[in-house]
């Protein structure tokens, strides 16, 4: 995490400083850092460039902790990211009740033969078209069932580490 001098160094954080360095963004607390979490999980989904600026934004606005939802972005890389938009595109399937069941259905993508550009492109608009809804209504969706998720994930274990820890205060004064 990088201390308020880095953040004042940066040429390019330097205009946002006066924002950036306020302390709610920074405050490491149950409420904070799990809604950071859900945040960033949210965000993680959104194609490539904008996960981290969508994250900041989001951190921003609801004031909470800003490394923490920047962090949880990173749950997306080029390993993970076609399991979690196909995870997308059939949850929205489901979502959208396509067909009944959740299957992978699609028509293969139009290769393009010979010199009918023009076929091959409306071909590929209506293979476009048939993945999109399914795509449009899953990854939100994925998104804040991931959000929601994480976000109960770290109240709870926030909980039991602070009942492990009272329990533990309670058991020293009893054998004092």
């Amino acid at each position: 995490m990088p201390s308020r001098e880095e953040v004042l160094a940066n040429p390019w954080l330097r205009p946002f400083a006066p924002v950036l360095l306020q302390p709610a963004y920074w405050t490491w607390n149950r409420r904070k850092v799990s809604l950071a979490v859900a945040v960033g999980l949210f965000s993680g989904l959104m194609p490539g460039p904008t996960q981290m600026l969508a994250a900041a934004l989001l951190a921003l606005l609801f004031r909470v902790n800003l490394p923490v939802a920047l962090l949880t972005t990173l749950y997306t890389n080029p390993l993970t990211y076609l399991p979690l938009y196909w995870l997308a595109f059939e949850y929205g399937r489901f979502l959208l009740d396509m067909n009944g069941a959740v299957t992978m259905d699609l028509a293969p993508l139009p290769v393009l033969h010979g010199v009918d550009f023009g076929r091959w492109l409306a071909d590929f608009a209506r293979w476009c078209h048939a993945l999109g809804w399914p795509l449009l209504v899953g990854v939100p969706a994925l998104g804040l069932t991931l959000g929601g998720i994480g976000y109960l994930s770290v109240r709870l274990a926030w909980r039991a580490y602070l009942v492990g820890k009272l329990r533990k205060r309670r058991s020293t004064r009893a054998t004092r």
